[in-house]
């Protein structure tokens, strides 16, 4: 009896074959330029090509007071960012799953309308300000504390839980919160990753707003410094009370330890979300 499976005919083998070699093409676009970075981090010579190897500019970074003062302030910005867009973002998603609500359809419509027309960065100034949040951490959180695509992704993640799950606990006495305590959040950790890595990024990463904001020196995030370093390149990292003459030296290589340093904590959770990531993204968006 013959085999059942079919053998590849040549236009798929050759459609196969070009898709490995293009993705294969596009993995090292994307790679080569973090290795470059890496191996700069590294090196002796100011040079466009890396030469040498040299541990000095990763002690200079750890041993100034105010960068590892700066990794501090991002750290505490993303973890407390994070963990309050994630709930709010969450309450509003589990209340608008409900088809119940009254008045569901135009909140949704005037949320989407944030997705396309924003007040614009002078109207949003004001409001920080009027707020008395102006070089505070809270003018870089709570502008940016819900973004309405990861709410709208999160609310499709919710409604596509069994409701036979959510009446069962409501015939035994639980109300909506510990309906989403103990059930609803405990279905919906690949999208709650997802989402959690998301809003994650966006506030480490963020520049502007603390350049917006923050006029404190000792208040910046590690990407202001990080321009500082860019821009300058002669150690004063921060303010002016931090220059150092010694710093000169390292030149590129400064500047590429830095970039390092920077996006380490990112790589470093990735991998434990990791497998929760694909899976609640393509749930959240294609369900609902």
């Amino acid at each position: 009896m013959g085999s059942l499976v079919q053998k590849p005919t040549l236009g798929e083998k050759i459609f196969d074959a070009s898709n490995y070699i293009f993705l294969i093409i596009f993995s090292l676009l994307c790679i080569i330029p973090f290795i470059y970075v890496f191996i700069s981090s590294f090196s002796t010579s100011n040079s466009v090509w890396p030469s040498g190897f040299t541990l000095d500019a990763y002690k200079y970074i750890f041993t100034t007071q105010t960068f590892i003062r700066s990794l501090g302030v991002s750290a505490y910005i993303t973890i407390l960012g994070t963990f309050m867009s994630v709930v709010v973002t969450a309450l509003i998603a589990y209340s608008l799953s409900y088809k119940e609500i009254p008045g569901r359809k135009w909140i949704m419509l005037a949320i989407i309308f944030t997705m396309l027309f924003n007040g614009g960065m002078i109207p949003t100034y004001i409001v920080v300000k009027n707020l008395h949040m102006i070089d505070t951490y809270w003018a870089l959180m709570l502008p940016n504390l819900v973004s309405a695509f990861y709410l709208i992704v999160m609310r499709s993640f919710f409604s596509n839980i069994p409701n036979e799950l959510i009446e069962s606990a409501k015939i035994d006495g639980a109300h909506d919160i510990i309906v989403l305590i103990k059930i609803v959040l405990p279905l919906s950790l690949p999208v709650i990753a997802a989402i959690s890595l998301f809003y994650a990024v966006g506030i480490w990463n963020q520049y502007f707003g603390a350049v917006m904001y923050l006029n404190s020196p000792e208040k910046w995030p590690v990407q202001v410094i990080l321009r500082q370093i860019v821009i300058l390149s002669t150690g004063n990292i921060g303010d002016e009370s931090a220059m150092d003459a010694d710093s000169s030296v390292f030149g590129q290589g400064l500047k590429m330890a830095v970039v390092i340093v920077s996006i380490i904590p990112i790589l470093i959770v990735y991998p434990f979300i990791q497998k929760h990531f694909a899976k609640g993204m393509l749930l959240g968006s294609v369900k609902g």
